[in-house]
C-alpha cells in the first residue's frame, strides 16, 4: 500500500488528533467538543468523516478548488481592459470608484488592487520608516482655524501652462472651503480667495499657513522696517489671527489635501477635457462638492466660530489692496510707481507738507490716497518707464511666460531710436517742477 502525503494546517492536525482519540474511545464526545470548541453535532460529523476516510476526512473539501464566490474571469478581463485604456495611471481606490460610477461594476477595492498588481498596472508601495511627529487633534468648531496653502503643479498635464492651486481647508471638518487656480502664488491670489471666503462664511478665528513671504517678513533687516506683510496687515485689520507653521507636517491637513488633489483633481479635469485656468476654476465649484461629500467629516461641536464681517464694501476694497506709505513734498506731491501724484486741496496746505500718506492700490491698478483716514483728491503725472518688478522663485516662471507671450504677439516690433524712455531720461529737473507746479489754489483746508 502506497503511503499518502496529506497537506494539513495546524488547526486540521489538532482536529485530527482529537477526533482520533474520540473515535478510539479514549475521550468522551463532550470532552472532544470542549477541546475543539465545537458542538456535539459537529464532533459527530467529523467522527463519521474520520471513520470513512481517515485523517483526510478532516481536511476541508474546498481545498485546491476554485471558490464559488470568485468573480468570473470575463468580468475581471473587461474591468482590467477598461482600466488599462481609460484609467492607466489611476490608483486602485480611484479606479474602483470610476468603474462603479461609470461602468456599473461591483467589487471591492482590494480585489481590483490585486488584479492591477498581477497585470502590472499598479506597484505596491514599500513601507518606509517614517519620522514620528506629535499628533494634534482637529479643532472642535467650524471656522476656528482654516489651513491655507498654495500648490504649484502641472495641473493641466501640458494642455496649459503650469499654475498654482490655492487651497483653503477647515481644520475641524477637513472640508475644502476655497479652491482657485492662479498663475502663481502671490498676495493677490490669497487676498482674492480670502475675500470670497468672507462673503460665503464670515471671518474665521485664525488662518494657518507656512512661512512664505506672503505671510511673513523673512528679512530681519528689511529696509522698510515693517514687521507685517500686506497679507498680515490685512488680517490684523479684519481681526483674524495669522499663524505660521514651523514644518509642513504641522499643517498636515492641507498638505494631504494637496496630495489628494494632485492625484484626483488632475484626472477628473483630464476626463472632463479641462485645459485652462478659467475653465478649471469653473470646474472646481462642482468638484469641491464631490470631494467634500467623500472626505469631509462632521465637527465635534455643532457651534460655528465664524464671525460677521463688520467693514463696509468700500472699506473692504481698501483693506484688500496694497498699502504703501509715502511722504508729501513741499508741493504736496508723492511719487509711486514712477508716477507723481499731485494732491488737490483748498488753501496753501502748510500742515500737509512732509506729511505721510497711505497709497492704496487695488489689483486693477486703481490708487486711493488716504491721509488720517480721509480720501484725498489728486492729479497724476507720468515719469517715464516703470522699473521692472522684483520676482521670487514662485513668480519668476509666470513673469517669463508673460514676456514670451508678449514678444510672440509682436514678432516684428522694433522700437525707434528716440523712444520716449530715452527722452524722459534727458528731461531737465526745472522742467518737471514747472509742469507740476501749475496754478496755485487756495489750499487752507481739506475738501
Amino acid at each position: 500500500m502506497k503511503a499518502e502525503i496529506l497537506l494539513m494546517s495546524k488547526k486540521e492536525q489538532d482536529r485530527s488528533e482529537v477526533i482520533r482519540l474520540y473515535v478510539e474511545g479514549y475521550i468522551k464526545q463532550k470532552d472532544a467538543g470542549k477541546r475543539l470548541g465545537l458542538s456535539p453535532r459537529q464532533v459527530r460529523r467529523l467522527a463519521v468523516a474520520y471513520r470513512k476516510r481517515g485523517a483526510s476526512g478532516i481536511i476541508h473539501g474546498g481545498r485546491g478548488k476554485t471558490s464559488n464566490r470568485k468573480i468570473k474571469t470575463d468580468i475581471q478581463q473587461r474591468a482590467i481592459a477598461i482600466v488599462r485604456q481609460q484609467y492607466p495611471d489611476f490608483g486602485p481606490t480611484f479606479a474602483n470608484e470610476k468603474l462603479t460610477e461609470e461602468h456599473d461594476f461591483s467589487f471591492s477595492v482590494e480585489t481590483l488592487r490585486q488584479w492591477m498588481i498581477s497585470d502590472g498596472l499598479w506597484s505596491p508601495k514599500s513601507k518606509k520608516h517614517k519620522r514620528v511627529h506629535p499628533m494634534r487633534e482637529p479643532r472642535l468648531q467650524v471656522g476656528e482655524m482654516v489651513q491655507i496653502d498654495g500648490s504649484p503643479h502641472d495641473w493641466f498635464e501640458g494642455r496649459a501652462a503650469k499654475c498654482t492651486l490655492i487651497v483653503f481647508i477647515d481644520d475641524a471638518t477637513s472640508r475644502l472651503a476655497e479652491l482657485r487656480f492662479f498663475p502663481s502664488e502671490t498676495t493677490e491670489a490669497y487676498m482674492s480667495c480670502l475675500c470670497s471666503y468672507l462673503e460665503r462664511y464670515g471671518r474665521p478665528a485664525a488662518l494657518y499657513s507656512d512661512k512664505h513671504s506672503v505671510f511673513r517678513v523673512n528679512q530681519e533687516d528689511a529696509e522698510s522696517g515693517e514687521q507685517l506683510t500686506q497679507f498680515g496687515r490685512m488680517l490684523k485689520t479684519l481681526d483674524v489671527e495669522g499663524i505660521q507653521a514651523n514644518t509642513p507636517q504641522a499643517k498636515g491637513r492641507v498638505e494631504r489635501a494637496n496630495k489628494t488633489l494632485q492625484d484626483r483633481l488632475i484626472k477628473e479635469m483630464r476626463l472632463a477635457g479641462i485645459s485652462g485656468i478659467e475653465a478649471g476654476n469653473t470646474f472646481l465649484t462642482e468638484y469641491m462638492k464631490k470631494h467634500n461629500a467623500k472626505f469631509a467629516r462632521q465637527p465635534v461641536s455643532d457651534a460655528d466660530a465664524h464671525r460677521p464681517v463688520l467693514h463696509s464694501a468700500e472699506e473692504l476694497d481698501l483693506i484688500f489692496s496694497i498699502h504703501t506709505t509715502r511722504k508729501l513734498s513741499k508741493n504736496l506731491t508723492a511719487q509711486y510707481h514712477n508716477t507723481l501724484y499731485q494732491i488737490k486741496i483748498k488753501g496753501i496746505g502748510y500742515a500737509m507738507r512732509g506729511a505721510k500718506v497711505m497709497m492704496c492700490e487695488d489689483f486693477k491698478g486703481n490708487v486711493t490716497i488716504l491721509y488720517k483716514g480721509r480720501v484725498l483728491n489728486y492729479e497724476t503725472f507720468k515719469r517715464g518707464e516703470k522699473q521692472p518688478a522684483i520676482e521670487d522663485d514662485k513668480t519668476i516662471n509666470n513673469a517669463i511666460d508673460k514676456a514670451i507671450e508678449k514678444q510672440k504677439s509682436r514678432p516684428n516690433y522694433k522700437p525707434p531710436v528716440n523712444h520716449p524712455w530715452r527722452t524722459s531720461m534727458l528731461r531737465q529737473t526745472p522742467q518737471k517742477r514747472t509742469i507740476l507746479s501749475g496754478r496755485k489754489e487756495d489750499i487752507s483746508t481739506l475738501r
